[in-house]
């Protein structure tokens, strides 16, 4: 068993240096065409160019009207709008699902300088909407495989990468420096945070959303009497109301859809053109292949932020507890829960050895219950685990009494000493779920209507497959 762990470790580290090695190639390839670039522009240039034959009134190089003449040739857009974009910054904060269709573009854009931020590394998990990123650069921080994307699609840009994430101590500093942020971001207590800044620093903010099938964008703290995130949002959601990707799912064109929007308001922001998306509210949903705008209320003089009377200024911002306002941490993770005793709960080492011991014994295996959605349920779920989503528990109680009726583990019947409110581990049913915290929750309820002999399985399907079996697919 060791000698294949053993296997199983050095495989997983040989795929780690392959990806390493095809990462420092494409660094080396692309570098060597920046250089031929180079040599290219230069070659036959000893001394003082030679007078032009030509007479123009703009700042743009040869390179740059070849590379932008479609904006170019816009009567929309033009000379002036290139120029000033050029000369533009912007900060995305956030290289995911909606940072990276947005720095692609941007760069594409022509763009002067592009700040990206993340605290993340890339994972299998993002290629499928963070579109940014590849395999070889699987393992890699966000923001260098980004810049490195960005810079292979554009050597005209400068790209500057802030590595430690965003947070109430480098905000500002990081803010300071660009003239329009995009928020690219999945939670709470980091909008709130960049909304702060950029009101502080008089920055307008391109923010979007994308969840599911949906997708929402607005601009912020733009032109007069324009709402900033608090006008709208006071008070934070509750948690548990607020949707990330990594829980409810997302279709991957949708949040590179609205990726890529934000970079047009970013371009009409920077490039002095258009209508910018202040004030009101882009609503996509893709099943139905519609666009719905609806206009948002203004400025809220009360606003904490931006209000006649901010309690939010340059000089607090640092020391407000993002996290004790939004009950939230400032990361995309899933916060883990502990709301029961040590007594009710088991490891899936545990569970495990239970399982062995009913089936080299011939008896019935342990009941275990499994409460995450169907569409999670579906993809895998131990052998013989009795499917009940966790919304549906208290309709369904009967049938999960039903499920440990005459149930026998370790020669004792689930039932036995129910009704002393308190159970050994190996007496009960076994409730699962993806990380560990509505397998909680569920065990609370279940032991409210009455099952007093459900116990949890600490860490859910996550802790199974990390700790008993790697080759599991875990969402």
């Amino acid at each position: 068993m060791r000698s294949t762990e053993e296997l199983e470790q050095k495989e997983r580290e040989l795929a780690h240096l392959r990806q390493r090695v095809a990462l420092l190639e494409q660094e080396v390839a692309d570098a060597r065409r920046r250089e031929q670039h180079a040599a290219a522009t230069t070659t036959g240039q000893a001394g003082p160019p030679p007078p032009r034959s030509y007479a123009c009134n703009h700042s743009l190089s040869k390179e740059q009207v070849q590379r932008y003449s479609r904006h170019l040739l816009l009567p929309s857009f033009g000379l002036n709008a290139q120029e000033r974009l050029c000369k533009g910054s912007v900060l995305i904060v956030g290289c995911g699902g909606l940072g990276s269709p947005a720095a692609l573009y941007l760069a594409a854009s022509g763009v002067g300088t592009l700040g990206l931020v993340d605290h993340d590394v890339v994972d299998l998990s993002n290629l499928h909407r963070q579109i940014i990123h590849t395999e070889a650069r699987v393992g890699v921080h966000k923001a260098t495989s980004a810049a490195q994307a960005c810079a292979a699609l554009s050597s005209l840009v400068k790209v500057n990468t802030h590595m430690d994430g965003f947070n109430p101590a480098n905000a500002l500093e990081i803010v300071r420096g660009y003239d329009v942020v995009l928020d690219a971001t999945d939670n709470p207590a980091t909008r709130y945070l960049i909304n702060d800044a950029c009101v502080v620093l008089g920055k307008p903010l391109v923010s979007a959303a994308a969840v599911g099938t949906d997708g929402q964008l607005t601009v912020y703290n733009y032109g007069e009497d324009a709402p900033c995130y608090r006008c709208l949002f006071p008070e934070s959601p509750a948690p548990e109301n607020c949707s990330r990707c990594a829980d409810a799912g997302v279709l991957g064109p949708v949040p590179g859809a609205m990726g890529v929007l934000q970079a047009i308001e970013v371009v009409k922001l920077l490039g002095g053109v258009g209508d910018v998306l202040a004030k009101k509210l882009l609503i996509f949903d893709a099943l139905a292949g519609r666009f719905t705008t609806v206009r948002l209320r203004g400025r809220r003089t009360e606003c904490v932020a931006c209000g006649s009377c901010p309690a939010i200024t340059r000089d607090n911002l640092a020391a407000y507890d993002y996290v004790a306002f939004t009950g939230q941490a400032p990361t995309d993770a899933a916060p883990s829960i502990s709301v029961l005793p040590p007594s009710l709960r088991v490891t899936p080492q545990q569970l495990q050895a239970l399982i062995s011991s009913a089936a080299a014994s011939g008896r019935a295996p342990p009941a275990v219950l499994d409460v995450r959605p169907a569409s999670q349920f579906c993809l895998m779920h131990l052998p013989h685990a009795t499917h009940i989503p966790f919304e549906q528990l208290d309709a369904k109680v009967e049938e999960v009494k039903q499920l440990i009726r005459g149930t026998v583990f370790e020669g004792r019947s689930s039932g036995e000493g129910a009704g002393s409110g308190e159970q050994s581990p190996e007496a009960g049913l076994y409730v699962m779920c993806r990380r560990g915290n509505n397998s909680q929750l569920a065990v609370a309820r279940l032991r409210e209507l009455g099952v007093l002999s459900a116990v949890d399985v600490v860490g859910g399907m996550e802790n199974w497959a990390e700790s008993l079996d790697p080759s599991m697919p875990v969402i």
